[in-house]
């Protein structure tokens, strides 16, 4: 009775949304971003069956599946710009293609600018002929200069040119017909006080007007945005402690298993006290699958002296591995007594998704039954950035603690659907065969004339 009420129950059950094993509550650090990005965790990669984690999804609060994508550690957006205020010095009347101003200035020798000479007589924070930036302390590509001017500056909208140069002589352009503008009306304000220079790493810039006949800008500092970096995760180890197996040739091996679908991409081998041998690391899914290697053999040490410990640094993998059995072989003198451990590195990834629908959202993961289609979010992050800026980046979304969803039912694969067309021409095939074999026996029995 029980079977019969689970096998009655089940398509409810999967028709309810309760085809993956457990779920994550996802808790968004931003209402209505859109789009989002959650970092796996280790209990996601337990759960997760799939070698290619196609178990692992988001949906809405109806239980359907919301459009997503798995990105590796390195993607999908960078960090946070930093800034940096630049010191800056007005440029004197009459020099407009920059070529006196190495012989009007006075570098420091670590390359500093201590002073340019100005005879306008205009104060220190007039900028009429355009400025000259000291980025010489600068030791990453500025993205962008921010400029700030007195309150109470007239309206303007000034064009603007940005040279670079690393010697106040030779000069290239980073930046043609950028726009510093103030204008209001009717209560509406525009500001647009950014210049983009596109990642330019030089020891001083200069920033020039347009025209000639512009008023000067009463500049009262200027900000470079530098260009901000990817954000990497930090590295995460597993230890491993496996059994010795020896084989009928007597060869030595040491086996491990995995316990979720980890994408591993280092390997280390750790061994009680001072130790030093070759090692060769293999793996594969299942006992019936044959042994591939997973690395190049490598030497692995560790030396403990006088209170301090050195060691082999961790060996890069042929790619990401998701192999649940890793193998050990140790090479030449590594024939250990003792087992080692061994250590698997990786970096988190993430799951970007569009929050459509309605919330709240959940990660779920661990299915034999469901998996996830890639959505196309590559294109639509590098329009968003097309549109807001190279910094843009889905919001970040967070899980929540782990909750049964389906259970063990979804991880139990689903029952082969029977094929009834086939089993209907089957019948209809042996019953002719019945009638055929009637009409045959009646001939037999019947008298000869």
């Amino acid at each position: 009775m029980r079977t019969l009420l689970l096998l009655v129950m089940f398509p409810l059950a999967a028709h309810a949304g309760g085809e993956y094993a457990r779920q994550w509550p996802l808790q968004l650090g931003a209402v209505n971003a859109g789009a989002y990005r959650v970092e796996l965790d280790e209990a996601v990669y337990r759960q997760a069956r799939s070698r290619a984690l196609a178990d692992v999804d988001v949906v809405d609060a109806q239980g359907n599946p919301v459009p997503a994508a798995l990105f590796g550690p390195d993607t999908p957006g960078p960090q946070a710009a930093t800034f940096l205020e630049l010191p800056w010095f007005p440029l004197p009347s009459g020099d407009r293609d920059g070529r006196n101003i190495a012989s009007i200035s006075e570098i420091a020798t670590d390359g500093s600018l201590r002073r340019v000479e100005w005879r306008t007589g205009g104060g220190g924070s007039v900028a009429g002929n355009g400025f000259l930036l000291d980025a010489s302390n600068v030791t990453v590509p500025i993205q962008a200069l921010r400029v700030r001017w007195a309150s109470g500056q007239a309206a303007f909208d000034l064009p603007v040119r940005v040279s670079a140069s690393d010697d106040l002589r030779d000069w290239r352009t980073v930046a043609d017909g950028a726009h510093l503008v103030e204008l209001s009306n009717a209560g509406q304000r525009i500001l647009r006080d950014r210049i983009d220079i596109d990642g330019t790493k030089a020891r001083y810039l200069r920033v020039a007007p347009l025209d000639a006949n512009a008023k000067a800008l009463q500049v009262s500092g200027v900000v470079a945005e530098l260009q901000a970096t990817a954000a990497t995760p930090q590295w995460q180890w597993r230890v491993l402690r496996g059994k010795r197996v020896q084989d009928a040739d007597a060869s030595v091996h040491y086996e491990f298993e995995l316990d979720g679908r980890f994408p591993m991409a280092q390997a280390d081998v750790a061994l009680p006290g001072n130790s030093t041998g070759q090692w060769r690391l293999q793996v594969r899914d299942d006992a019936s699958a044959p042994w591939r290697d997973a690395a190049a053999s490598w030497m692995a040490f560790r030396l403990e002296q006088e209170g301090s410990s050195d060691a082999s640094p961790p060996q890069p993998l042929y790619g990401v591995h998701r192999e649940r059995l890793w193998r050990l072989t140790p090479l030449g003198s590594a024939n250990h007594a003792d087992a080692p451990q061994l250590r698997l590195g990786y970096r988190p990834e993430a799951l970007v998704f569009v929050a459509q629908g309605a919330g709240p959202f959940a990660l779920v993961a661990g299915s034999a039954r469901t998996s996830r289609t890639d959505a196309e979010l590559v294109g639509m992050i590098e329009a968003m950035r097309a549109q807001r800026g190279a910094l843009w980046q889905p919001a970040i979304a967070t899980l929540g603690a782990s909750v049964e969803r389906a259970g063990q039912v979804a991880l139990t694969p689903a029952p082969t659907p029977r094929d009834w067309k086939t089993w209907l021409l089957w019948g209809v095939l042996v019953l002719g065969a019945v009638v055929v074999a009637g009409f045959a026996l009646s001939l037999l029995r019947r008298p000869a004339a």
